[in-house]
């Protein structure tokens, strides 16, 4: 799994968000990255209690759905996803509306747009963690699991209903909901000396049961190609390449020679090669990551990817691949 500070949190959190409720705004939105700085820096988080872009599996076992930000405190455990979107938020029978007006010099364009629950969808992930925790023997009170929504923008407004929930975290909330996550002293001295059954909060031995199995919970697989775009979403696989995913974390694809050479020797009718080395998960040497094979495949061969929110198989040339990283 990726904590705070890893590379995952660069991506596009706003999935299910609208076109237009994403467009550009006149204020600068925040980040991922931006508000997990935040956070740390007014809340006093540590980075070992924060989990980013975690793949919760459902409670059938058929699909995963990734959760934004996951914050264990002594208070309980937070399940959190931000939305980027801009205008106005109401909810309309089992979906929300977000509606964007655009004004210009001689008229005004309205556009809404038909978006997910998020808050439904939040909840049912949080009841998906606490059914996962279970599983894996970690058992935490359900009223100890809160489901949050947090909505980056200054420019999106909550309609009258959803400004009732407190499960919605609006803009000019942010500094209040991240607050509430500092402990004095005095808090910090008492959940240490008083039972989790007496003062309703985690025991820190819970609170580190959680840790672990969260830090064996898989975030995206993500594809850097030599373009410079990054796709997230799971790696199914390549005929020429065999790895232990729990043993490997990083596929580097190098093709060895110059783009003018490279395309020569396509020309001559030669099968140009790639060459990918595999790296160790988790190890770190005084040279880098130390390998754990090597190998030569055709340039034309294809790698399987499932990109996020698609429901078929790309195949990604191996030429276009610069490297793959491999969630656990």
């Amino acid at each position: 799994m990726l904590q705070l500070g890893s590379q995952i949190a660069q991506f596009n959190f706003g999935s299910g968000g609208s076109e237009c409720a994403k467009c550009q705004s006149p204020q600068p939105t925040k980040t991922l990255q931006d508000f997990l700085l935040h956070a740390r820096q007014l809340a006093g988080l540590k980075k070992e209690h924060v989990f980013c872009n975690l793949r919760i599996p459902n409670q059938f076992q058929t699909a995963k759905d990734d959760i934004n930000i996951v914050i264990i405190t002594g208070q309980g455990i937070f399940c959190i996803d931000l939305k980027c979107w801009r205008g106005t938020v109401s909810a309309q029978n089992q979906n929300w509306h977000v509606q964007v007006k655009e004004q210009d010099q001689n008229f005004t364009n309205t556009c809404i747009e038909q978006v997910e629950d998020a808050l439904k969808a939040i909840t049912t992930k949080t009841a998906n963690l606490c059914h996962h925790l279970k599983k894996s023997g970690v058992s935490v009170r359900q009223n100890l699991f809160f489901s949050r929504v947090v909505f980056l923008s200054p420019d999106c407004e909550l309609d009258e209903e959803l400004k009732k929930r407190k499960e919605l975290v609006s803009h000019g909330q942010i500094d209040a909901f991240l607050g509430s996550f500092r402990e004095g002293y005095m808090a910090w001295i008492s959940d240490a000396l008083t039972p989790s059954w007496l003062s309703g909060h985690l025991s820190y031995k819970q609170m580190e049961a959680v840790r672990e199995v969260l830090r064996r919970v898989g975030t995206w697989d993500v594809v850097r190609l030599h373009c410079g775009e990054q796709l997230r979403g799971d790696y199914q696989g390549c005929q020429y390449i065999a790895l232990n995913r729990q043993e490997t974390d990083t596929l580097e694809f190098s093709r060895g020679k110059s783009l003018s050479a490279y395309s020569l020797w396509a020309l001559l009718g030669h099968t140009p090669q790639v060459t990918v080395k595999m790296y160790k998960r988790g190890a770190h040497g005084w040279l880098g990551k130390p390998l754990s094979a090597t190998t030569t495949i055709p340039s034309n061969t294809n790698v399987i990817f499932r990109i996020g929110g698609e429901e078929t198989d790309a195949k990604i040339p191996a030429n276009t691949i610069h490297s793959i990283t491999l969630s656990i």
